[in-house]
């Protein structure tokens, strides 16, 4: 008797093999390089794109352009808005490749960068940073650091039996963020309510506006690196998403990858917050979009996630700078703008991963 096709399996190949057509990868592409432009020359003080070109000619590529720009124009462009520009860039791609990479591991399209506890740990780090007093730099090495520790306590109330339930790593990441954002509150509780509390206040909010060039060259680093990494397993995503028991039946390393995804999200996140603040949903928003794109496959969605996701975040930081005279924080736009349009993508996909 001759065997029935399993139709939603031959269905759902399909689906994962569907590759997205040569106009969407160019538009893409062309999404944040044009918003990285744009970045340089919008703003409140002007300058025109010829002179943001002759500028960057200048100082960046030695081009022998006559000096007609001021200084106050060189400095905009080249100490204030491009790193900004270039750290929005880094930023949001690292946090939609992490969060498309943790949907794929929790097999679930809803899950954040967030869910392990990284952002309550860091966000308690530099709060106590703060309140200490202590320089920039060192408030920076906090955050990272108790970002990292969170994680780590969550990996290991949740490690049994030489493997990590997904279902444990999730309840163990809101055990950590519970007591991280407990001992926030406690930090917030007893800091000066006339100048500690509100700088923990404006941090938690999160901004790009502090953004330098030292600031650049040393966020860079660790989030490109950990980029790398999400990018080089991403074909092992579309193994581990299908379960813990399918994939070790395909010679798949789950704890191996898994460890891999949490260390390289997990650095991505930890210096994004350390840096930036708290940026949520774009995490969540960016990767369900580009699941709409360029469909489920993890090969295509991860650098799609890098492209829309790096452009995203340039663009909500320019709306920042734009919209009203005070600037609004970074974190406050990303939730008015990500929360609805998250909801929006929830109703049309129905939670699904098509």
């Amino acid at each position: 008797m001759q065997q029935e096709p399993n139709t939603s399996t031959d269905i759902d190949i399909c689906k994962l093999e569907k590759k997205p057509s040569k106009l969407k990868w160019t538009m893409m592409a062309l999404f944040p390089l044009v918003l990285f432009v744009a970045s340089l020359f919008l703003g409140r003080y002007s300058v025109t794109p010829s002179e943001v070109a002759q500028i960057l000619g200048q100082k960046l590529f030695h081009l022998p352009f006559a000096t007609t720009w001021t200084d106050s124009a060189e400095a905009v462009v080249i100490r204030v808005r491009l790193p900004r520009a270039i750290m929005a860039a880094f930023v949001g791609a690292g946090l939609s490749m992490s969060g498309a990479a943790f949907q794929g591991m929790f097999q679930n399209p809803l899950v954040s960068p967030f869910i392990l506890g990284v952002s309550a740990g860091a966000s308690f780090g530099a709060a106590l940073g703060l309140v200490l007093e202590w320089p920039a730099i060192g408030i920076q090495g906090l955050a990272f650091i108790f970002g990292l520790l969170a994680v780590g306590i969550t990996y290991f109330l949740s490690h049994i039996y030489k493997a990590t339930p997904i279902l444990m790593l999730v309840l163990s990441g809101m055990v950590v963020s519970a007591f991280f954002q407990a001992m926030l509150s406690l930090i917030k509780f007893v800091a000066d309510d006339e100048e500690k509390l509100p700088a923990i206040t404006f941090w938690l909010m999160g901004s790009l506006g502090s953004i330098g060039l030292n600031d650049l060259a040393v966020a860079a680093i660790p989030i490109v690196l950990s980029m790398i990494g999400l990018y080089l397993v991403r074909w092992k995503l579309n193994v581990l998403s299908m379960g813990d028991k399918e994939s070790r039946a395909l010679g798949v390393n789950n704890e191996r990858i898994k460890i891999l995804i949490i260390i390289c999200s997990t650095i991505i996140t930890s210096t994004a917050v350390a840096f930036c603040g708290i940026i949520g949903w774009v995490g969540q928003v960016i990767p369900h979009f580009c699941r709409m794109l360029v469909g489920p496959d993890h090969k295509v969605l991860i650098p799609a996630t890098m492209l829309v996701g790096a452009g995203y975040l340039m663009l909500i930081d320019n709306l920042c700078r734009l919209l009203t005279a005070t600037e609004i924080p970074l974190g406050i736009l990303t939730a008015v703008i990500g929360a609805p349009v998250f909801a929006y993508l929830l109703r049309k996909t129905r939670g699904g991963w098509n």
